[in-house]
């Protein structure tokens, strides 16, 4: 060694480099030990000497001869060799000072600050010729054992620790402590000048020791701490499984501990710390903690999730935490415990708010958002009043907002609250000179919070708040399950409808169109049914109406005219000594548009064979009376081609007299309503007399046009005989059937069916 020691070292001597020789005459290389030495290379000679970052070893003409690390070369001891390399593993926030010396020169100190977690080990120098190693471990978590030749940390692999000389004794680290502590002395001076805050508790869970960081963060002295019970320090027993896990470290029946926990100071403030506590060593019989203030942490994390949780806009929560709080109000625990069990939505959109965006610009759409978050929130704040708590005002999206009430006391409560938001959002909005009128379609929900999911609910409130919009808009509208369920199956029905005309599941059935003088069958009317898997036999009404809306209806149409007319050609076969009967078959006006109605109807007619007088299509008033351009040259070809045009619901729809009379038409059929004023002759009830004036004046306007005349719904035989007198051509109604298959329908042919009625 070149230097002679001098007595106990001194804090600042306690980490230094040190020159070490090896007996072979090899270059001498630097160790962090507590000898005087040659000092630390020039930082800057790795870098002229090509390698990474390396210090690198000299030989006796100062001549390099290669990248030397003193550290991480983990260079075992050569026989003889006064000192050996050390293993360094210093907390990430311990700045250190070490005095860097050269022979016959002025200590000057050196700045470590190695980024690590925790101190490792240092060695410690007596007088004599050979150090000996002192251990230091501030955290549980550092894996040492304690044993010489442990790995002194999260180091590389070939890091060692430097063995214990029998000849040598161990100087105690007492005096390093400036409060004297036996226990604390152990961990040195760095126990006591680390910022990190550190305390040693014995078993007890009393603290021996704490340096001042930890009394800072505690606002009284370290010094003063010792003997308080750390767990009240801490607020550690206010949460039992965190105290439960503390005690288990206490009794070393648990590796470590980790908690956030909120701390208040003497000064007022609030602190929030990270505790950690780690059981020391075996024979040191204590716990050491430590603290971090992560208060600053905790306020921006608040803060981000603020932004992250509520709309730029309206300042209002958005849907993430909507649905957070939507799903907490519907866990069993949360309703359970008390109030009423039940939970409430109104589900708003406004009206006509995309033609405020489109007319004046999304800044005065922004504005506009913000003004009637303002209303709402001032509505949900009135109802809120006098109760626990007001209803969560929240913007979903768009222009959609939603009033979340837990705990609602029933239909009444939110209907009150509907009731005020459409009241308040009718005040005109003044937004710099500029006045808009609003109004807003609620969907109104209140149900028990037992068996309901967010989802469910959040259905429910949309499906609602379209029937408030389809009833008109400016108003609120109830759930109502059983109107739900229709629309269930509605919807049910639209997703299979397409699949189910391709797997045959139609079927058609037939009405007689009996003559009113002869009392004979002169046609029939086809009329489609679904035989539906799941609900059954199923009438037009139920379906139709569906296909004309996604287009199935085209398809449809198709078989049922070609099912139908090949009936028509059947029964004609079957019974050639008969009169042939006529078919007639329904058309929609989408039909007409969406597919060649014409070249369909003359392809039908070449397949089956059927003449074209023995068709008869019939399309709706509203259809037909409004029809141009290509839907009315469609009806003028097929009339052209024999084929006869029926209206059906005549009377109902436009009425249009003078169009009447330019439209390929054949048939005119009275709506049912008009012939239902006529049952109640013979009953002793008056019939009247406008009902009767009325279908005359049609019937004589139909035949001065050279139409003729179908009676729907006709059910009894008075009803009939008024319409025979009358000048009714033809009726229709249970009076003489039913819908009934096709087998039926040859039984009637060559009878009378007014005497068949089923």
């Amino acid at each position: 060694m070149s230097g002679t020691s001098e007595g106990p070292a001194p804090a600042a001597d306690l980490i230094r480099p040190a020159v070490t020789e090896s007996k072979s005459g090899a270059s001498p290389r630097t160790d962090f030990t507590g000898s005087e030495g040659s000092g630390f290379p020039d930082p800057g000679e790795s870098r002229r000497s090509g390698t990474s970052g390396k210090s690198s070893t000299r030989g006796p003409s100062g001549e390099s001869s290669g990248p030397y690390d003193p550290v991480e070369s983990g260079e075992p001891r050569r026989p003889g060799a006064p000192s050996e390399p050390v293993a360094f593993n210093l907390a990430a926030e311990l700045i250190g000072t070490a005095e860097f010396r050269k022979p016959g020169s002025v200590s000057e100190p050196v700045k470590l600050s190695p980024s690590a977690e925790l101190i490792g080990t240092v060695e410690s120098h007596k007088p004599g010729p050979v150090s000996e190693p002192v251990e230091l471990s501030l955290s549980g978590d550092s894996g040492d054992s304690g044993e010489p030749g442990a790995s002194a940390g999260p180091g590389e692999p070939g890091d060692s620790v430097s063995p214990i000389d029998p000849g040598e004794s161990l100087e105690p680290l007492a005096s390093l402590d400036p409060h004297g502590s036996p226990e604390a002395g152990r961990y040195g001076s760095a126990f006591s000048a680390a910022p990190l805050a550190m305390a040693v508790v014995d078993r007890d869970g009393l603290v021996v020791s704490a340096n001042d960081s930890f009394g800072a963060l505690l606002g009284k002295p370290g010094a003063a701490l010792t003997g308080m019970v750390a767990a009240e320090l801490m607020d550690l027993k206010s949460d039992a499984r965190t105290w439960d896990a503390y005690r288990e470290v206490l009794g070393g029946r648990q590796a470590k501990l980790s908690c956030t926990r909120r701390v208040k100071h003497p000064d007022g403030h609030v602190l929030w710390v990270q505790v950690s506590a780690a059981p020391l060593a075996a024979e040191e019989h204590g716990v050491l903690l430590s603290l971090t203030d992560i208060s600053a942490r905790r306020e921006l994390q608040a803060r981000l999730r603020h932004l992250e949780m509520h709309d730029p806009v309206t300042r209002l929560p958005n849907r993430t935490l909507f649905f957070e709080r939507l799903s907490a109000a519907l866990e069993a625990e949360s309703y359970e415990q008390g109030g009423t069990g039940r939970i409430g939505l109104c589900y708003l959109d406004l009206d006509g708010f995309k033609a405020v965006n489109d007319t004046l610009g999304h800044r005065v759409g922004d504005r506009l958002l913000a003004a009637v978050a303002e209303r709402l929130t001032r509505c949900a704040d009135e109802a809120g009043y006098a109760r626990a708590s007001s209803p969560l005002v929240a913007r979903l999206g768009g222009d959609e907002f939603a009033l979340l009430v837990e705990d609602s006391t029933g239909t009444d409560q939110l209907a009150d609250l509907a009731e005020s938001v459409l009241k308040a959002l009718q005040a005109p909005f003044d937004l710099s000179g500029q006045r808009l009128s609003l109004s807003a379609s609620i969907g109104v929900v209140e149900r028990h919070a037992s068996g309901t999911t967010a989802t469910g609910l959040m259905q429910a409130a949309d499906t609602t708040l379209y029937w408030a919009k389809a009833d008109g808009k400016s108003r609120w509208t109830l759930f109502d399950p059983e109107r739900n369920a229709h629309r269930m199956t509605r919807q049910a029905l639209a997703s299979t409808l397409r699949p189910a005309i391709e797997r045959g599941e139609f079927t058609l059935e037939y009405q007689p169109l009996v003559g009113m003088e002869t009392g004979r069958l002169r046609g029939v009317e086809a009329l489609v049914r679904w035989n539906h898997p799941q609900f059954g036999m199923l009438t037009p009404n139920r379906f139709i109406g569906l296909a004309e809306e996604d287009g199935s209806i085209v398809p449809l149409g198709r078989w049922v005219l070609v099912t139908a007319c090949r009936q028509a050609r059947r029964w004609q076969l079957d019974h050639p000594d008969e009169p042939p009967i006529f078919v007639s078959v329904n058309v929609a006006v989408r039909q007409v548009w969406d597919s060649d109605l014409v070249a369909d109807v003359a392809e039908t007619l070449a397949e089956t064979g059927l003449a074209p007088h023995l068709l008869q299509l019939e399309l709706t008033e509203s259809a037909v009376m409004g029809s141009a351009g290509r839907p009315l040259q469609a009806l003028q070809a097929l009339s052209d081609m024999g084929v006869h045009i029926a209206i059906d619901d005549f009377g109902t729809g436009y009425s249009n007299l003078a169009y009447l009379s330019r439209l390929p038409v054949s048939v005119l059929k009275l709506d049912g309503s008009f012939v239902r004023g006529f049952q109640y002759e013979g009953e002793g009830v008056a019939p009247n007399p406008a009902d009767e004036v009325i279908v005359e004046a049609m019937i004589q306007l139909a035949h001065r046009l050279g139409l003729s005349v179908t009676a729907e719904c006709v059910e009894t035989s008075a009803q009939a005989t008024r319409l025979r007198r009358i000048g009714c051509d033809t009726g229709q109604g249970w009076l003489y059937s039913r819908p009934v298959t096709p087998d039926r329908i040859s039984e009637l042919l060559g009878t009378k069916a007014c005497n068949q009625a089923s």
